[in-house]
């Protein structure tokens, strides 16, 4: 059986910017918040970090930025995929020798690939890793479905551990689980299915909530462990509007808004993404205060 990277819930963190660049002073705090708030891990520059829009020297800056920051008390994970093969092998020995804990690899965008394709891009990124490898299946943002017999073969290498599920067929997660067993850990990679794919046998979250509501989050994942399905499920469906909110325009078009409403950060996002909507923004700050948040 592999080492497990996380149990619980893990943020996928906005990276803050502003006129200059990344906001460290931004992220810094932000870091700070999710770890006081008992977050299980921090995923640095994936799709919410807005990672396929920082040059290689400032991708290389904010994971080892963030691997300070962390300093060891959660597992740090960098998003260091592409839809190019060497690129993202690239990033990924830049990401290994910053210290990050773990690597996200998202299934290859705009060019795809075949299902052989995906084996032979992760594996070849896989042997130039030092770290876990989490793979990411997000088919509504990459066109590209990866099958739950692909993981299976996947998860027989010895650094490809776990899978960002983020196909949102709870059927398909199950198959995957069916298929690998121990060999790979599966996390879900959409909020509204956090307590569905912990019931089938899943290690937990890589959440978008977690940005601004990282304690209930991982809490959510700690009653389900603790035996209380009911109350993880009653969480889960209490915050489920606000969930489906945080993805109403592309993320992370409203997760940076529900941030800079919540004062960690300017509202700054870089093209082709631009801020959100008023009506949807409207709705948005209205679940937050329905869910406690004190908006700035």
């Amino acid at each position: 059986m592999k080492q497990t990277v996380f149990t619980g819930a893990a943020t996928a963190i906005i990276t803050p910017m502003c006129a200059e660049g990344v906001d460290y002073e931004a992220l810094g705090r932000l870091i700070d918040f999710q770890l006081e708030k008992g977050i299980q891990g921090i995923v640095a520059a994936g799709t919410t970090g807005e990672g396929s829009t920082l040059t290689d020297a400032e991708f290389e800056a904010l994971i080892t930025f963030c691997v300070r920051r962390v300093a060891g008390r959660v597992p740090l994970i960098a998003g260091s995929g592409s839809n190019n093969t060497a690129h993202a092998i690239e990033r990924t020995r830049t990401a290994c020798a910053a210290g990050a804990d773990a690597v996200l690899l998202v299934t290859p965008y705009y060019n795809k690939t075949t299902q052989r394709g995906l084996v032979a891009h992760f594996s070849a990124i896989a042997e130039e890793s030092t770290v876990p490898c989490i793979l990411y299946n997000v088919p509504g943002r990459t066109g590209l479905n990866m099958l739950p017999e692909t993981l299976a073969e996947l998860s027989g290498h010895p650094r490809i551990a776990a899978v960002k599920e983020a196909c949102g067929n709870i059927s398909q997660v199950a198959r995957t689980l069916a298929l690998c067993g121990d060999a790979l850990d599966v996390y879900s990679g959409c909020d509204d299915q956090i307590v569905p794919t912990l019931s089938l046998g899943g290690r937990g979250i890589i959440s978008v909530i977690a940005n601004i509501l990282p304690a209930e989050t991982q809490e959510i994942c700690g009653r389900f462990f603790a035996g209380d399905v009911a109350g993880a499920a009653a969480l889960q469906l209490k915050l489920l509007p606000l969930m489906n909110q945080l993805m109403i325009e592309t993320n992370p078009i409203p997760a940076k808004a529900a941030c800079a409403a919540a004062g960690w950060c300017e509202e700054r996002l870089r093209l082709p993404l631009v801020p959100m909507g008023e009506a949807n923004r409207e709705k948005l700050f209205a679940l937050m205060r329905e869910a406690g948040l004190r908006l700035a």
